[in-house]
Formats: structure tokens, C-alpha cells, sequence
């Protein structure tokens, strides 16, 4: 497969979307166990046919661009979105067959800002409470013990349009964690957040993970996947293109390093003269190369004054954007 790209050159890749085998898809406790996994809508098929499995303990994460799965295969295992194909187990169980089981042991942050704006961020939690059959003394204590966990104490008896954006991911988060659950479902949980913010939030799922829970979650945020996750997938098109460690997808997809150079006619000529192969971004060439510092003291020799050269670390930003192209997807 070639790579996206407009260079003269892209750098082939073989990119394995043969579904994996049931014993490959997951082992003997994992949390959740995907095979030839399929969702259709009329004509559309949003996932087809993936195989994954989600260890006890870990932080897994689905990437890809807007329409490449990974919403629609969240919904699948938090059973609010019936399967059309293949066979999905969250703790063990059929997601056709125990949904309500499944259900009570999940908790789900999603993208949206849902709380009830008429209650305060302690009222949120009891209600939500509720719907677990949470006795109420039992719910207050883990309200209280959740927003101090979030650092929303002082936040208590504050109606919900007078938190910041920030505060009020922090309490859909604690909301999330009521009823004690086993697995986390976070879509972009950090969405929209200021540095700080994002930060704290990677600091207690961190938190969380350590405790013993399985964290399962969408980003868009490329950093935030590398830091959280320790696996992930990458869809697109319904398929999981590759899956595996941050880095060890960094070192097989980008390599160690990247230089990055202006894009000129004397530059491209010397790349091609030296059969280094590029992508273009923008008005840059990207060279990903396990000698950069080699390239960059060549190009700067040949093209002095005339492109301005560096080198970087490559990222999973690099991966994703190689895998899936630069179009935007609306």
C-alpha cells in the first residue's frame, strides 16, 4: 500500500486489515473481545468486520479520522447500538443477552456536555446516583469522595452553567465513577480543555488505572493517546489499519526521527538523488530516516541559505497522519 501523500517519492507500507483469528482478538479474561465485529446502517458499513481485545488493567484507545468506526464501536460495547455481525463480550458476557448486566458494571464519559444544568455538581452525582440503586448514604459518600478525587470541593453546591469548561469534564468523569465500575468509556475526554486542565484529567485516569480499572477511550488529541494509552488501534473506513504500543507503531510506521525541510526545487532534487524517500506537508517535505542527522547536515550543505532544516522526534501524529492521510474529513 502506498502511503498518503503527494510526494514524488511515499514510502511504502504493508498495513494489515486481515481480521485477527479469535484467539488472536483477544485471550482467556480480557475485558472485552471483538471478532469480525460488524455494524451496518442500509448501505453503509460504519465497521466491518474488525477482531480486538481489551486486557484487564490497561488503557486502550480507537483512533481515526470523522466516519472511521471508533464512535460507532464504542456505542457497540456500552450496548446502546446492536451489533449487525461478528460477536462482541464485555466481561464475558453477550452484548445481545446482558446488556443490563454489562451496563451496570460500565461507566461512560461522553463527548457532549450532559449534566442537569437545574442541579448543582452534588446534585448531579446523587441523582445519577439513582439509576444504579445506590442507596442514598452510600451515594452521598461516594459523591463526596468523587469530588474531592476530582478536585471539586469547593465546586460542591455550584449550579452547573458556573463551572468552567473544565470543571464540568471533571464532574462527568466523577459522574461516570458512582457506581464503581470496572471499565471506563471516555470520548475525547479532554475535548476543548486548556493545558492545565487536560493535565489534571490525564493525572487521575492515570489514577484510575492504577486502582485496577480498564480505561477505553476516543481522542483526536494525538499526544493524549501517546501519553495514555498502552495500546491503540487506528481505523479508518470501518477497518482497524494497525494496532499496537504507541511506540512501538512509532518506531515500524515513522521510524525514530523526522527532518523537516523546506519544500524547493533544489531540495527535492538532492532527496531524490539520495533516494530518500518523503511526504509532503504543506510547504515542507517530511524525511523520516534513521540517520537524520546525516540528511539534515546534507541538505544544509547543498541547499545553504535557501531551506530551513530541523529535526524531530517523530510522534504518533506522524503514524496517524502517514496511515490516514492529510484530506480533511468533515
Amino acid at each position: 500500500m502506498t502511503l498518503p501523500g503527494e510526494g514524488r517519492q511515499a514510502k511504502e507500507c504493508c498495513i494489515c486489515t486481515t481480521p485477527l483469528t479469535h484467539q488472536e482478538a483477544g485471550t482467556i479474561g480480557d475485558i472485552i473481545v471483538a471478532h469480525d465485529l460488524e455494524k451496518r446502517f442500509e448501505d453503509l458499513i460504519a465497521v466491518d468486520s474488525i477482531s480486538f481485545g481489551v486486557r484487564k488493567g490497561e488503557v486502550f484507545g480507537f483512533l481515526g479520522p470523522n466516519g472511521a468506526g471508533k464512535t460507532t464501536t464504542m456505542k457497540m460495547i456500552q450496548c446502546i447500538s446492536p451489533k449487525t455481525g461478528g460477536t462482541l463480550e464485555v466481561f464475558g458476557m453477550d452484548v445481545d443477552t446482558h446488556q443490563q448486566e454489562i451496563k451496570s458494571r460500565l461507566g461512560v464519559v461522553p463527548q457532549e456536555t450532559n449534566l442537569d444544568p437545574d442541579f448543582s455538581a452534588y446534585r448531579n452525582l446523587l441523582v445519577y446516583a439513582r439509576y444504579f440503586g445506590i442507596p442514598k448514604r452510600e451515594a452521598e459518600r461516594r459523591a463526596e469522595e468523587l469530588l474531592s478525587f476530582m478536585q471539586l470541593e469547593e465546586k460542591r453546591d455550584v449550579l452547573i452553567e458556573k463551572l468552567s469548561g473544565g470543571m464540568k469534564r471533571r464532574l462527568i468523569i466523577a459522574r461516570a465513577l458512582i457506581n464503581e465500575p470496572k471499565l471506563l468509556i471516555l470520548d475525547e475526554p479532554t475535548i476543548g480543555l486548556d493545558p492545565q486542565a487536560r493535565h489534571l484529567i490525564w493525572e487521575r485516569l492515570r489514577s484510575l488505572q492504577a486502582q485496577g480499572n480498564t480505561l477505553v477511550l476516543t481522542t483526536h488529541y494525538l499526544d493524549e493517546a501517546e501519553r495514555l494509552c498502552d495500546r491503540l488501534v487506528i481505523m479508518d473506513h470501518g477497518k482497524i489499519l494497525v494496532e499496537g504500543t504507541p511506540a512501538d507503531l512509532i518506531r515500524e510506521y515513522a521510524g525514530n526521527d523526522v527532518v523537516e525541510v523546506e519544500r524547493t526545487e533544489k531540495v527535492i532534487a538532492r532527496l531524490d538523488e539520495l533516494g530518500l524517500n518523503y511526504d509532503l506537508a504543506g510547504d515542507m517535505l517530511q524525511v523520516f530516516t534513521d540517520r537524520p542527522n546525516d540528511v539534515a547536515r546534507d541538505l544544509l550543505e547543498v541547499c545553504r541559505h535557501e531551506a530551513a532544516v530541523t529535526v524531530r522526534p517523530a510522534t504518533l501524529e506522524d503514524v496517524f497522519l502517514r496511515l490516514t492521510g492529510r484530506s480533511l474529513r468533515e
